[in-house]
Formats: C-alpha cells, sequence, structure tokens
C-alpha cells in the first residue's frame, strides 16, 4: 500500500497539471475526426488505415459536402450539410429526446408526414441494420417496412458506423429511399425554438442554391391530411392463426413491436384497416384492440363512431388502445381533442398511474392530447375515469371505464427502443379477453329439445 501511494499521488498530480486549453484542444481533435465527409464500410469488417494520423487532415479525393439547409416558417433558417438524399421535402419540424433508436423512430408510422430533430448529438454511430424477421414474420429491428418521417435533422452524424447488426451506413439509408438528411446545425437552438413557440412547420431544403434561394415558399401541413388512412393497411391479414385467443387489431399506423408484443404472448392477430367496422366481426374475437398511428385523430372519424357503437354493446368485448387508440377511444367516450404546444416525444416521459400512484418511464410520440378536465376525482364521464397522467405537464396518458373492459393509454408500453416499464398492459388485455373466452365457451351453442316426439291422438269424429 506504502508503495503504491506516491504513483497515486504522482498520477494526480499530472492529471491536475494538464492546462485547460490542452484539454480543449484535445476535445477538438476528437470533435474532427467525427466530422469527416461518410466513408461506407462493409458489415463486420475494420475499416482502412488512413493514409495519415493528423486529425486535421482530409481525403482530397472524398466527394464535396452538398449544402443543405432546415428552413421554418417562422423565418429561421439552419444550415449544414447533407448526408441523405439529395432532394428537398416539407413537414412538421418536431423533435425526439431519444438516446437510442434512430431506426425504430423513423420507421415509425406515427412520425409519418414529419421532419425530425435528434436532441442527442451523435447520430448514425451503430449504422442500420437488415430488413430481418422475426419468427412471427415481423421485421426484428424497425417499426414498418420503410422509412416514415420527412427528413432528419442531427448536429453530428457518424462518418463511421460499428455493430453486429449493421448492413449500411445511415445516410446510404436515407438516401436509398429518398429521405433528405441534414448534419452540421445547432439541434439546442432549433428544439428551444420549438419549445418556446410550438411545433411549426418547415422544410428541409438541399442543393447548392439553398442560400441564394430566398423566395417565400407555401409549407403544407401534413396534418390537414389523413394520415391515418396513409400509415393504416390497406388488406385485411393475419398473425399467428394458430393461437389461443383471437384480436381483432384496428391499424391506425400500427408499429411492428405492438404486433409483436400480442402474438408473442399467445393471441392470434387479425389486423383491419382504420375504418374498418369491426362492430359486424366482435362476435368472432376476443378482445379489440387500437393501434398508434400519425397526426390529427379528428380525421379518424370513422373509427370513433364505429368505437361508439361498440361501447353500448351490453355484451361487450374487452377493448384497449395506444397513442391514438387512447385518443380515438377518448373522442368516442365524450372527450376532446388538443394540439399539443410541442408534443411528447422521447424515452424518458413519466406516467403517474391513478389506480395507485405508481409513477412508470414511459415512450412517447404524439403531437394531440385528450381533453380529459371532465374527470376529476369521484367524478367521471358516462363511466370513464383518468388513468394515466403526464407528471411533466398533466397532459392525459390513459383513460378507463368503471364497469365494462375498456381502457387506453397514451405512451408506448412496448416501447422499442425504450424502458419496458409498463408492457404488464398487455398481459391485462389479453388476460381480460381469455376471459371473455371463457366465459363465452361455457354458453351452450345449440337448443336443447326433446327427441321423443308426442303421437298425436286420433281425433274422434261423432256421428
Amino acid at each position: 500500500m506504502s508503495l503504491l501511494r506516491p504513483a497515486l499521488i504522482s498520477r494526480a498530480m499530472a492529471v491536475k497539471s494538464l492546462t485547460r486549453p490542452t484539454a480543449r484542444l484535445a476535445y477538438t481533435h476528437v470533435r474532427a475526426l467525427a466530422t469527416v465527409a461518410d466513408t461506407v464500410f462493409p458489415a463486420n469488417k475494420a475499416a482502412p488505415k488512413p493514409a495519415h494520423s493528423a486529425p486535421y487532415q482530409f481525403d482530397a479525393s472524398a466527394p464535396k459536402a452538398t449544402p443543405a439547409a432546415l428552413k421554418l416558417k417562422s423565418g429561421h433558417v439552419f444550415t449544414g450539410t447533407s448526408f441523405g438524399a439529395q432532394n428537398s421535402s416539407f413537414g412538421e419540424a418536431v423533435f425526439t429526446t431519444s438516446l437510442v433508436g434512430y431506426p425504430e423512430s423513423m420507421t415509425d408510422p406515427s412520425y409519418r408526414g414529419q421532419i425530425l430533430v435528434f436532441t442527442q448529438p451523435l447520430i448514425g454511430n451503430y449504422g442500420v441494420p437488415s430488413q430481418e424477421k422475426d419468427q412471427f414474420g415481423l421485421l426484428k429491428y424497425f417499426e414498418s417496412n420503410k422509412i416514415q418521417c420527412q427528413g432528419i435533422v442531427v448536429n453530428d452524424y457518424a462518418t463511421k458506423y460499428s455493430h453486429w447488426t449493421a448492413v449500411e451506413s445511415l445516410g446510404e439509408w436515407c438516401a436509398r429511399e429518398g429521405i433528405p438528411a441534414i448534419s452540421g446545425v445547432d439541434t439546442r437552438a432549433i428544439v428551444h425554438l420549438l419549445r418556446d413557440q410550438g411545433s411549426t412547420l418547415a422544410k428541409l431544403e438541399v442543393g447548392e442554391e439553398v442560400l441564394e434561394n430566398k423566395e417565400v415558399v407555401e409549407f403544407p401541413n401534413p396534418n390537414e391530411r389523413n394520415l391515418v388512412s396513409e400509415a393504416s393497411t390497406k388488406e385485411i391479414y393475419e398473425l399467428n392463426p394458430m393461437g389461443d385467443v383471437k384480436i381483432a387489431l384496428i391499424d391506425c399506423g400500427v408499429k411492428e413491436n405492438i404486433l409483436r408484443c400480442l402474438v408473442a404472448r399467445g393471441a392470434a392477430v387479425t389486423v383491419f384497416p382504420w375504418n374498418h367496422d369491426f362492430n359486424k366481426d366482435m362476435d368472432q374475437f376476443d378482445g379489440l384492440f387500437i393501434s398508434n398511428g400519425p397526426g390529427d385523430p379528428r380525421a379518424a372519424m370513422p373509427t370513433v363512431n364505429n368505437l361508439a357503437t361498440a361501447f353500448k354493446n351490453p355484451n361487450p368485448k374487452p377493448i384497449f388502445g395506444i397513442c391514438m387508440g387512447n385518443q380515438l377511444m377518448g373522442m368516442a367516450a365524450g372527450l376532446g381533442v388538443y394540439k399539443l404546444q410541442f408534443g411528447n416525444r422521447g424515452h424518458n416521459q413519466p406516467a403517474i398511474n391513478m389506480q395507485n400512484g405508481r409513477c412508470s418511464i414511459t415512450s412517447q410520440n404524439h403531437g394531440y392530447a385528450l381533453e380529459d378536465s371532465v374527470l376529476t376525482p369521484g367524478k367521471g364521464l358516462n363511466g370513464w375515469e383518468k388513468y394515466f397522467v403526464n407528471a411533466n405537464d398533466g397532459s392525459n396518458e390513459g383513460i378507463r371505464h368503471l364497469t365494462k373492459p375498456f381502457s387506453s393509454v397514451q405512451f408506448h408500453p412496448e416501447a422499442k427502443g425504450g424502458p419496458q416499464d409498463t408492457e404488464y398492459l398487455f398481459d391485462d388485455f389479453l388476460n381480460l379477453a381469455r376471459a371473455e373466452k371463457v366465459k363465452m365457451s361455457s354458453k351452450p351453442f345449440y337448443t336443447t329439445e326433446s327427441l321423443i316426439k308426442e303421437v298425436p291422438k286420433p281425433v274422434e269424429v261423432v256421428a
């Protein structure tokens, strides 16, 4: 111990002698290495050794970076360089605080029509995985089969990726799917703007002329479109048909991991388009699931009307909704909706369970919320009460019926990536559906009748 102590003191003095300017210079060198032009390396192979080791040396043969700019409707312009598709796009600029999971976020149908700003500074460092599917035929690493957002905005694009599942770079993926991407902008400043003035319409512009192009453009609002219809399936399909309990799922833009959470628990899931009238078919199913989805829930009024009819059924089947499903169920129950200033998007949103007071950390992605002020303690609306409440802003995070097997949540219990604190809600729903199946199976499905036929008495004829 006595021999070790002088060595420790010597090391401490050496660290203390490191001046602040020297430390800053070392940090600058590291960041310079992370901002070189994009270089693609085959998956699972080491990158070639550089021809030089000086941190500020650049490959003279590397292609020149294409200028890009994020132009907000408010008039603010953020310039950087393009690392995705060489085309421009419009959308609603929103931000996510997620630290991981950019492939899942970008393929989440709830981001349809939006330009996604990442608050995590470094994006792209683990590349993009393959379109591999699991045993249920669902994508293992994505939430849908394509990029759903209109574009992405990052502070520092990682030019070299490293991960055992990666098959291409983030830049390659964006370019292949026609999605513009910009790097080198101050995403902190963008987030401050969006938090102060609210989510705003934007254009992500790519090309040499982005700085000279001063013309005023019309910013189309994606929320004026029926984004639910765009994201929903066009055909009915089944998953895990041999499951022990049958669930009808209304696809408003469902995530792959929601489907996985159901079928992995033994459910047979039939997926219907967003406007399908499920009331005609509910005798064939043990439960109904309303999925997440993008845009303004008021564009999906056919689903709201179908839910209102289902709520009046004297023999109701269990119904559960997530995200958009929460808003549609709330509207069918008589609640209103409103647009949040900047939405809740990320993996760290606290939701308090009003039944037991427990707070769970949840994954969220929504720009609208239910107006639930009429659901005060001890006073509900048509038998409905608050289920979860956001601990940050007090917005609605779920509703439940007092006597019927109906409930919904605004957050994502399936969370991929993100916390799995509330994944038990899938078990709760399927347990209700299985109980419904047992109840229905105990009822006779035939009418008993006597097999002995009475012989009619002969009619006596009086002469």
